[in-house]
């Protein structure tokens, strides 16, 4: 069984190159779920039209296949519902100056 736990570790340190904040503090990453060996992700970008987008969700993967246990990955990227900074955690408000 897999440790949603190091799942979630693991994405974060995939970090937004613009905004240098990791994908799971920004509130980017929907869901992460678990079917014995395999991982699928929903997660969305700040914009529909991010120029980083592709780089993200490889990141993601990458990130996600090191996690002891996992054997395939499949990061899909969904735009409903849109992103809003109201998803973010305090964490990532603090280190981008938002109160």
């Amino acid at each position: 069984m897999i440790d949603h736990d190091a799942l979630v570790q693991a994405l974060k340190t995939v970090v937004d190159p613009e905004l240098n904040v990791n994908v799971v503090d920004l509130g980017l990453v929907y869901s992460v779920q678990t079917e014995e060996d395999q991982v699928a992700v929903e997660m969305t970008l700040t914009s529909p039209a991010c120029p980083m987008g592709p780089e993200i969700l490889r990141n993601a993967v990458a990130a996600l296949e090191k996690v002891e246990g996992v054997s395939k990955v499949d990061v899909k990227l969904v735009m409903s519902p849109p992103w809003t900074p109201d998803r973010m955690s305090d964490e990532a408000r603090d280190e981008l100056g938002m109160f």
